[in-house]
Formats: C-alpha cells, structure tokens, sequence
C-alpha cells in the first residue's frame, strides 16, 4: 500500500431508506486524478464526501496515508479530529467555490492559513504568490463578486492549495462553467495537484473533465460499476 494515498473498504451508507453507498472500495494512489462519474442519485457525492470525512460511513473504513508514513483512519476520528483532518491536511474545491463574497480574493486565500495559526502578513504572502501562479496577479483584492466564474474558481483552487494539502477533493468544480472556461480552470486545477506531485479526487458529470484524469470510476446505485483510463473514455 505504499504507493496509495487513500484507501477506502465496504463503504456502505444510508439517508433514511435511500442506500447512498453499497459496499464500495477504493483505493487512490498517490499523485494521480481520479474522476468519480455517476447520474444523479447514483452516490458519487456521498462517496467524496465519506473519503474527504466530512460524513462518516455506517460500515468499512477510510486510511489515509500521506508521504510523511503515517497512516491515519479517518472514519476512526472524531467530528474534531476529521475537522482537524479536513482543515489541514485535505484541500477542497466546490461548485460555486464556497468563497466568502465580502472578502477580497487575496483574503479568501489568507484565511485557511490564519486560522491554521500563521501570521496575517505571512499568510498574505504566501496567498498572493498563489494567485499570482494561478493568472490572478493584479486581482488580489477584487472582491468575488467582481470576479468572472472562472477566476472565483481558481481563487477556490488557490485556497485548496494555499495550505500544502496532499490531497485536493473537487465536487463539480466545472459544472457551473462554460466550456471554454472549464478547460481553463482544469488547467489551473490539474496544474496545481498532479503537476505538483499532489493527489486529486474529482466528481464530475463531465466526460471532457473525466478523460482528463488518470483514471475514471462510475458509479450506479451506490456501488462502483465500472473503472476506465483516458484511452477507454476517449475512444470508446
């Protein structure tokens, strides 16, 4: 297991009588993308969501294994601890960002790491030299409402990454963009992972985004149904 990241076994969850997982398995290896397809309802999110322990799983369990050699259970943890877990060492990327709109785009930025205990000034630096590399020189204090679509999403992907998180989880972070724009932010975000020697994990609904990943699994009534690489996606 050296070479994964994350692994994850019998994942099984529920809403009420809905069944959102089914036994799933899944295992990431360290510095790949993985896309995660489905229909909707077909537990892709629950999925990211369990891996990422923002909710936990009824049934199995989540390892993550970051490069330091630690091996760490996530579904083992506390609501604190996955907190923990979360704030410092996962990255996370949304639909529409999730981005404070009264904080100008540098702020956005700074915060993780000021509530991680770094300086203002610090954390400020650190942010604006990753808008910068993300094409935002010059916007650091737009606020996010003055940004298009495009440049709040890698205003998102600078704070996923601001942190050193090894691993990045997106939810959709394409899906409210145009084409033209969602290329360009999978640039950003496949720039700023993979291209770092970092992990990503991406639900997506988006064929395009998937055949850009290292590997595609799709989802149908909350278990794993099938396992593609780009060829397969790209030719099939």
């Amino acid at each position: 297991m050296s070479d994964l990241v994350l692994h994850a076994h019998s994942l099984f969850k529920s809403y009420g009588p809905t069944r959102a997982l089914a036994g799933v398995d899944v295992q990431v290896r360290r510095g790949e993308s993985l896309a995660i397809m489905g229909a909707s309802g077909s537990g892709k999110t629950t999925l990211l969501h369990v891996l990422a322990g923002i909710v936990n799983s009824e049934t199995g369990g989540v390892v993550f294994a970051p490069a330091t050699g630690e091996r760490i259970d996530v579904t083992g943890l506390s609501e604190t601890g996955r907190s923990k877990l979360r704030r410092e060492r996962f990255g996370f990327v949304f639909q529409q960002g999730l981005l404070i709109p009264e904080l100008t785009a540098i702020e956005n930025v700074a915060l993780s790491l000021m509530i991680n205990g770094m300086k203002r000034q610090d954390a400020t630096n650190h942010a604006a030299s990753w808008l910068h590399a993300l094409g935002l020189a010059g916007m650091e204090d737009r606020r996010i409402g003055e940004l298009s679509g495009g440049q709040a999403q890698r205003v998102a992907i600078a704070r996923a990454q601001v942190t050193g998180a090894e691993l990045i989880f997106a939810d959709e972070p394409t899906g409210a963009l145009d084409s033209q724009t969602s290329t360009e932010v999978m640039d950003a975000l496949l720039w700023s992972t993979t291209g770092q020697g970092r992990t990503l994990v991406v639900v997506t609904h988006d064929p395009q985004v998937a055949a850009r990943c290292s590997r595609t699994l799709r989802m149908s009534d909350g278990a794993v149904a099938a396992e593609t690489a780009p060829a397969a996606e790209v030719h099939a």
